[in-house]
This record gives C-alpha cells, structure tokens and sequence, in this order.
C-alpha cells in the first residue's frame, strides 16, 4: 500500500468517525456534554461545529486546509483526552479520544 492511499483511508476514517459520533450519536453527546463533563451547551456546539468543519478540511485537495483541519483535530483530541482525565472517566471511555489523536498523529507524520 501507496503512503498516498494511506493517507487518503486515514482521512476517510478520521472525518467519518467525527460525523458518525457528532451527526449520527449527536444525543448522546448532548448527554455526554451534561450529564459526565459539566460543559455549557454553547461548548458543546462549538466543539461540534469545529470538529465537523475540520473533518471537511481533511476531506479537500487543498493541503493547507487539510493540514489546518488535521491540526485543528489534533488539539480538540488532546482537549478530549485532558477531559477525560479531569473528570476520571474510566479508560475504556477515553479510546475513541486517543485512537482518533493516534491516527491524526500518523497522518500528520505521513503527510
């Protein structure tokens, strides 16, 4: 396999498991937002609407907006995780945080 096949199956998967959790799961974030983490809902839809535009960057040809969105991405994962931390969630809840931060690092390595 092709590093440009790589890196196109890896902006795939990144940007369709962030509409999959923030479009398809959306209440189970507003859940989430409330119920574990204690946000206000305006975080909660900038999070969201940061998150989706970034997944859209990803996905373009240009490669300033993708490494912007792969950036982007990057930092709300490390802000998912040091959440995740401050509220002690268990690790099991953390995984998607740090696979979807693992894979953006690997991206961002290969690209």
């Amino acid at each position: 396999m092709n590093i440009e096949l790589l890196t196109t199956v890896l902006k795939i998967v990144i940007s369709t498991a962030l509409f999959f959790v923030w479009v398809v799961r959306y209440d189970n974030i507003i859940a989430e937002f409330r119920r574990d983490y204690n946000y206000p809902d305006w975080l909660r839809d900038l999070t969201g609407i940061t998150k989706l535009s970034c997944a859209v960057m990803l996905l373009t040809t240009n490669p300033e907006l993708n490494e912007m969105g792969l950036k982007g991405i990057i930092t709300l994962m490390v802000f998912a995780i040091l959440t995740h931390i401050k509220v002690k969630s268990t690790f099991r809840k953390a995984i998607p945080s740090i696979t979807l931060l693992s894979l953006c690092l690997a991206l961002l390595y290969l690209g």
